[in-house]
């Protein structure tokens, strides 16, 4: 069964560097690696702030205007490609979750606002200044990544966090998430949701699994995300349902099989609730 491609770093690298980092000036990226205009998934974080030129980014069936002053921060398995002016240029970096925690002890990838939720949007858009600023530590990033000098992995993951620190200065969480114990389970929930969306729909099941109630669990997700827990969930659902859907050799059936629904119309009538669309309208749209 062929799947949306998922990446991982090894297969961008062109140097013997770090298996964590990956770091190229963006239209560089794009010459040596044109398949990332089609649609596919990451299994680390990625960074891109964009100099010059235009275009569009898609992010799980968003689109954003990209512009000079664009900046996109995307988490490990959201789907995305681009459509891109030629004279594009900019910055691109990559890194493993583990190259920032392990080294940061204190501190976790996921505390920044942009990674703090998967509602929060990956889009986030610089004055020239701000543009010409953070720049420039993508560019000393790029000349420690290409260089053999002594504590090159030092310089740069402080680099690395000096960027997320300027990036979140300028970032509003759309949620304007606030209770410290609320985001706690909040990003628990959401890590929950991943390893059983396909198979546990229940609010309930979560709240438990969170030892809290489920009145408890509804209200951090109304108070943070303005949404209900089973609404979390369903939108998850329907994500996963969507991405699914861009693979043509999948049957709307199957789709439904691997999503847990034991009811092919239950799913198709629950798809057209949430997107005002049919299955396969859904992807005879994309096509």
């Amino acid at each position: 069964m062929k799947l949306l491609p998922v990446y991982n770093i090894s297969q961008f690298k062109e140097q013997d560097t770090s298996k964590h980092l990956y770091c190229n000036r963006f239209k560089e990226h794009l010459r040596t690696h044109p398949f990332i205009e089609k649609p596919h998934r990451h299994d680390f974080h990625l960074l891109v702030i964009f100099t010059k030129g235009t275009g569009t980014h898609v992010v799980d069936f968003n689109s954003f205007e990209i512009s000079a002053g664009s900046v996109f921060v995307l988490q490990p398995g959201q789907m995305h490609h681009w459509n891109l002016s030629k004279d594009i240029d900019g910055y691109i970096l990559f890194h493993s979750k583990e190259f920032y925690n392990v080294h940061f002890q204190h501190k976790q990838i996921n505390d920044y606002p942009f990674y703090f939720s998967t509602y929060n949007t990956p889009e986030l858009i610089l004055n020239s200044t701000e543009t010409q600023k953070i720049a420039s530590f993508f560019e000393m990033v790029l000349v420690e990544y290409s260089s053999q000098e002594l504590f090159k992995e030092h310089a740069t993951l402080n680099l690395l966090d000096l960027i997320y620190i300027e990036l979140s200065r300028h970032y509003i969480t759309p949620t304007q998430l606030q209770v410290k114990r609320s985001h706690s389970i909040l990003r628990n929930f959401e890590v929950l949701l991943e390893q059983f969306y396909k198979h546990e729909k229940k609010p309930s099941f979560y709240a438990s699994k969170l030892n809290i109630t489920l009145k408890h669990l509804n209200r951090v997700c109304k108070e943070t995300l303005q949404k209900t827990a089973t609404i979390v969930i369903t939108d998850r659902v329907i994500l996963e349902a969507k991405r699914l859907l861009l693979n043509p050799e999948l049957s709307v059936n199957e789709i439904a099989n691997l999503l847990g629904f034991e009811d092919y119309s239950y799913f198709s009538r629950l798809f057209k609730q949430k997107t005002n669309q049919t299955p396969s309208g859904f992807r005879r749209l994309e096509y």
